[in-house]
């Protein structure tokens, strides 16, 4: 069967979902986007992920191509149209459809359109294994708390760490970690978690405002701060976290063991705190 995804008001199948060659952010990039997890049929961290969108579309003067609410409900229609139960909604604001140039164009109306795909979150394997991250260097634009559709430099950071046997990578710039390739980072030393603080050099992943705030009501020490290579290859674990790995232990960074090679006891409580969070969410929507 079919997957329907939405595009510009209309549900439609995928094989007839269409997008103008003028669109900007076919061509320039010029668009946002977000990835929602779902969890028992139901969207979470709906309002965090609300507020990211709209700081996002504000700091690229984009409007949005509806009301909140009614972004929000696309992502539930979604959902009940293609049944999905455990997996992410994909949504996508650019601006527009215009003759090429680079000035914003006057009267651009933008394009919203958004998708489903099946994921396995709760019952990841790697949860216990843990996986590998190989370092690259970060050589993306310096407005990266914008979550802009311009991914090229974090495709080409993900094929470096993927052709060199990692699961993910974690960019490197002036000897200072600033995060995953396609999630936060974090370090742990001594029980306390160390991540990098907000600034334009990081997204303002989700998931790390979630971890974090749950982190402080169960008074598990926090470091916001920079953090460099050596400091992660000494570190007693170290872990990522995005929509669709929640928080997943790393246990080897450029082939030097994390800790005793496994997921560590702090990584697993992070885990386990945001799982029952989200299944919380989930079955009070």
């Amino acid at each position: 069967m079919s997957r329907t995804v939405f595009i510009n008001g209309e549900y439609v199948p995928e094989e007839e979902a269409k997008v103008s060659v003028f669109d900007r952010g076919f061509i320039f990039g010029d668009g946002v986007y977000e990835v929602i997890p779902v969890f028992l049929g139901k969207l979470v961290d709906k309002q965090y992920f609300v507020e990211r969108l709209d700081r996002s579309l504000s700091e690229l003067s984009i409007a949005w191509p509806c009301s909140a609410d009614d972004y929000v409900e696309v992502m539930r229609q979604l959902i009940g149209r293609n049944g999905l139960q455990e997996g992410v909604v994909y949504s996508q604001v650019t601006r527009g459809v215009a003759d090429r140039d680079f000035p914003f164009p006057q009267n651009a109306t933008p394009s919203f359109m958004a998708f489903t795909s099946v994921m396995q979150l709760l019952n990841n394997p790697a949860a216990e294994t843990g996986i590998k991250v190989v370092t690259t260097p970060d050589l993306r634009w310096k407005r990266r708390d914008i979550k802009s559709i311009n991914l090229l430099g974090q495709v080409l950071a993900k094929q470096d760490a993927v052709s060199r046997g990692g699961k993910e990578g974690w960019m490197l710039e002036d000897g200072y970690i600033t995060e995953g390739v396609s999630s936060s980072a974090y370090i742990v030393k001594d029980g306390v978690i160390i991540t990098r603080p907000l600034s334009n050099s990081i997204l303002p992943g989700i998931r790390r405002r979630t971890l974090l705030e749950l982190a402080e009501r169960e008074s598990i020490g926090i470091e916001e701060r920079l953090f460099t290579l050596k400091e992660a290859l000494e570190a007693d674990e170290a872990f990522i976290s995005s929509a669709t790995t929640m928080a997943l232990g790393v246990v080897d960074i450029d082939g030097n063991k994390i800790g005793d090679g496994t997921p560590g006891p702090v990584t697993m409580k992070m885990r386990e705190l945001y799982t029952n969070r989200v299944l919380e969410e989930a079955r009070n929507s």
